[in-house]
């Protein structure tokens, strides 16, 4: 029998670590609502994450959640997706765990356009392991948890996710819970593979982009007064930016959307952009699997008994298999 998904049902009782206003805590909020508007059954859900303080969101998560290893996340949840197609899929974890050591998986993954929806909470550090760099962090840059400025460039995870085949690519930020919400529903609605970077300040490592510097608050040096000036985060949907490609087929029109995309990814200091940059629909890895193999929805791996029924013994023999393994 399915399990009915109430509001209540997403949070559990489970004390966690984060800091007190870290990012994490309105994403972690984001992802309830949003699953909780989805209406999804928790039996139908899973939600996969790497190693770092984001590596923590699938325990407060009242569905299926898998605690991967570093950087790994992507490989597993394309794993369960592809095994049982009809499971709603998400995978989280931070910059460093997203970019850094998960960057192989990271660009390869978009080539597949698996559907699923991969969620990074972005802060510019390695939070847990005492604030390196991590590959977002801008060059230049020394946060209070570096001894030095830092001396790499930084990556640009939009720009990559939309050259490396993407097809839904957004940016959030984790203090406008409500907005994040509504693009965690968009991602998950996307039939393909959908990124949210979600710029989410740490108030432990990093005392540059703060929720202040973000907001546009300034401090005056010699009083100590704070200003508010004007946000730097801005909404696309509220400037008229339109990311959605109409006709795939149209190469014309690809290219304009995938070129004004990735100018928006450009943008940063004063005006940062959230929302949805780009998105096109395309088939997915599974329509591809099934155009080749017209039986394997029918036939996902995970529908696939593994055992009889009537005598509980398992239905596959790998007995030869082991015997390459015996020690003589």
């Amino acid at each position: 029998m399915a399990l009915e998904l109430k509001p209540k049902d997403l949070k559990t009782d489970f004390r966690n670590d984060w800091c007190v206003g870290c990012g994490d805590f309105g994403i972690l909020n984001a992802l309830h609502m949003a699953l909780a508007d989805l209406g999804k059954p928790r039996n139908q859900i899973a939600v996969f994450s790497g190693i770092g303080c984001s590596g923590k969101t699938p325990h407060w998560i009242n569905t299926y959640g898998i605690h991967t290893l570093h950087g790994r996340s992507l490989p597993f949840a394309i794993g369960a997706k592809l095994a049982n197609p009809e499971l709603t899929v998400l995978a989280v974890g931070g910059d460093g765990d997203g970019y850094g050591i998960g960057a192989c998986h990271f660009l390869n993954s978009g080539r597949r356009n698996v559907d699923l929806t991969y969620i990074v909470f972005d802060n510019g550090v390695y939070g847990l392991t005492k604030g390196q760099a991590s590959p977002t962090l801008h060059r230049g840059e020394k946060p209070k948890s570096l001894p030095l400025p830092n001396i790499n460039d930084n990556i640009n995870p939009l720009a990559v996710a939309i050259c490396s085949g993407y097809t839904f690519v957004a940016r959030g930020y984790s203090y406008d819970v409500k907005h994040l919400r509504e693009l965690i529903v968009r991602g998950i609605n996307h039939k393909g593979f959908a990124l949210i970077d979600v710029l989410q300040p740490c108030p432990t490592y990093n005392n540059l982009q703060t929720k202040e510097w973000f907001e546009g608050i300034e401090e005056d040096e010699e009083t100590g007064e704070r200003k508010k000036g004007t946000p730097r985060v801005y909404k696309l949907e509220e400037s008229g930016y339109d990311p959605v490609v109409k006709n795939a087929e149209n190469v014309e029109e690809l290219e304009h959307k995938m070129a004004q995309a990735l100018l928006k990814t450009q943008e940063w200091g004063d005006r940062i952009p959230i929302g949805v940059l780009y998105q096109v629909n395309q088939p997915d890895y599974g329509s591809r699997i099934a155009a080749r193999m017209p039986a394997y929805a029918q036939h996902a791996p995970a529908k696939m008994p593994y055992y009889d029924l009537k005598t509980g013994k398992p239905t596959t023999d790998i007995s030869a298999s082991l015997k390459d393994f015996q020690v003589i």
